[in-house]
């Protein structure tokens, strides 16, 4: 093969390096591995294992399988048969276990006897970028998002998909039956194989039907009336115009590195009642008093907003606009002025609206303001309500969303900021995942799955910002 670049022989005998050592170079990332899990506290983390049994077959250390998944994780490696694999081939991986070779149920059963151990190594990491200050402008984007559970759409049940699957099942076992009723007029021998064949279908239809009744017992039983078959964890949600059947991840990223300070994994369906939460957890983790908080209108909740006001939390929510007024061509609250020293509201005519008394809805203290004269002498009566006169209902702490509505208005580019931090780790960490996201199953297991991805994003994402050198002085420090 001439005007190619040739390569030796494979019966040509090679002089390789006699170190392990030599095939690792110094910026190489499972270097950065190595220090970290070295300088860790398996014992007091809780993993299993660490001081060995007097007795019987000796088991591999902790943090061999400990290093041994990080570097999967970090390399898209996510499966104890594929890390199996890697460890028989992977230059990179003798070097970083010591040339040992587990096989995969070893693997797999560490991850499942040590899953609060790895999430608290996910934290270890935040601590570490804490103590490097790498948290220095106290501001977070919140966000969740849906992901894949090891659960097919058509093993979870909801009391629609309940009744509409019931009613295809009887639907399906009444055209059987009267195909048997046209075959028994007819009474030709040619159709006796037919008919066996549909008396099967019935009889299998009905051991479904007593299936599904048995699961809808179980379905009604659980507070958010719906069960799902294979992982009993995960919960049918809506994303991005489509049902999946998943779990709802939480994160909290900073605005200045991008990186994931806290997480938590939930099978809420919704965001609403996640905002108070993951705030809390992202002050805690980066260590200061008062704190920033970015997130989109799927997390406003006067209750949530508030309990963050009282925590010194900062929170930035646009509110949703849900009211049909704007559909319909009329004036929205926001088009009324709420006046601090009277107690009363502005109209869009100027006329002012008293307060009339106080009530209670869901558990909220509701102030109510009209006026009926004003309402009925309006000349734009019409494009205000279709009553007798406009009500508008005010919560009791509705000060602490004006001043949240005042400091979006003061900061027009917070929205933009939030959705270039937080939808980035997203996107990467499921690009990581692949197509399936989560591979194990229960909402236990899968938090330990997740704080792997977040650990693996927030060492790479270091790892580019620092280097490998400085950060393994940093970690070494």
């Amino acid at each position: 093969m001439k005007r190619f670049i040739e390569g030796e022989s494979r019966n040509q005998s090679t002089l390789f390096p006699e170190s392990l050592d030599d095939y690792v170079r110094e910026d190489n990332p499972v270097r950065v591995i190595d220090v970290f899990v070295d300088e860790l506290d398996l014992v007091k983390l809780g993993f299993r294992g660490v001081k060995p049994h007097a007795t019987g077959r000796p088991a591999y250390h902790p943090a061999t399988l400990l290093k041994l998944y990080i570097y999967g994780y970090l390399n898209r490696i996510q499966t104890s048969r594929r890390l199996e694999k890697e460890s028989q081939r992977n230059i990179e991986v003798m070097w970083l276990t010591g040339r040992l070779m587990p096989d995969f149920k070893t693997i797999a059963d560490f991850r499942k006897d040590n899953g609060k151990a790895i999430q608290g190594v996910c934290r270890e990491f935040i601590e570490l970028c804490r103590n490097l200050n790498l948290f220095t402008e106290a501001m977070v984007a919140i966000d969740g998002s849906k992901f894949k559970a090891v659960n097919a759409r058509e093993k979870n049940f909801t009391q629609a998909k309940m009744k509409r699957r019931m009613k295809q099942v009887e639907e399906s076992i009444d055209r059987y039956f009267k195909q048997l009723d046209k075959m028994d007029r007819q009474q030709s021998s040619e159709h006796k194989d037919t008919a066996t064949q549909l008396q099967d279908k019935i009889s299998k239809l009905k051991k479904t039907m007593k299936s599904l009744k048995k699961t809808e017992v179980e379905m009604l039983k659980q507070p958010d009336k719906q069960v799902s078959l294979t992982d009993p964890d995960s919960r049918s949600m809506m994303t991005g115009g489509k049902g999946i059947v998943g779990y709802n991840v939480q994160t909290a990223v900073d605005t200045k590195h991008h990186l994931i300070v806290t997480h938590e994994v939930t099978n809420a369906c919704n965001d609403k009642n996640q905002l108070f939460s993951m705030a809390k957890k992202a002050r805690l983790s980066i260590g200061e008093e008062s704190l920033k908080v970015l997130a989109d209108r799927g997390y406003f909740k006067g209750e949530e907003i508030f309990d963050c006001d009282k925590a010194d939390i900062k929170v930035f929510v646009p509110e949703p606009l849900s009211s049909s007024s704007q559909a319909h061509g009329r004036f929205t609250k926001q088009d009324f002025h709420y006046l601090s020293d009277s107690n009363e509201y502005l109209c869009p005519t100027n006329k002012r609206l008293p307060w009339h008394f106080s009530t209670e809805e869901h558990g909220k203290i509701m102030h109510c303001y009209w006026n009926r004269a004003a309402c009925r002498e309006c000349p734009i009566s019409s494009q205000c309500t279709t009553g007798k006169e406009r009500r508008i209902k005010r919560w009791e702490h509705q000060n602490v969303i004006d001043a949240m509505k005042l400091r979006l208005d003061q900061n027009p580019d917070a929205m933009q900021v939030r959705k270039e931090t937080v939808e980035h780790p997203f996107g990467t960490i499921k690009m990581w995942m692949g197509a399936t996201h989560f591979l194990t199953k229960t909402i236990k297991r899968v938090s330990t799955e997740m704080s792997l991805h977040v650990l693996a994003y927030n060492l790479k994402r270091v790892m580019n910002i620092m280097g490998i050198g400085a950060l393994i002085e940093a970690i070494r420090a």
